[in-house]
């Protein structure tokens, strides 16, 4: 997972990630792809009225580790289908 780059939707405007919060207590689970297409597949099937909003980064596996300490996330969410969607959740400590 370390050596993979992974694809990531954040919003241009105020810097926020795309999340999950698969329950009200958590922090929020940073959703991460395994291509740019399945990033704009998702934002173009679950967002397509505000898909103009939020661009497409990418990031390294390395460096997913400072970022969710940085913004204090739970974890990632893996999202495997992005027209279900189907999400593989994963909890950071």
């Amino acid at each position: 997972m370390l050596s993979e780059i992974f694809y990531l939707v954040r919003s241009p405007t105020d810097g926020r990630y795309l999340i999950a919060r698969p329950d009200a207590e958590s922090s929020g689970y940073l959703l991460l792809f395994r291509e740019h297409f399945d990033a704009l597949s998702y934002l173009n099937t679950h967002a397509a009225e505000v898909a103009n909003r939020f661009a497409v980064e990418s990031i390294p596996g390395t460096q997913l580790g400072n970022l969710l300490k940085r913004w204090g996330f739970s974890g990632v969410g893996i999202v495997t289908d992005p027209l279900l969607p189907k999400v593989e959740f994963m909890q950071h400590n």
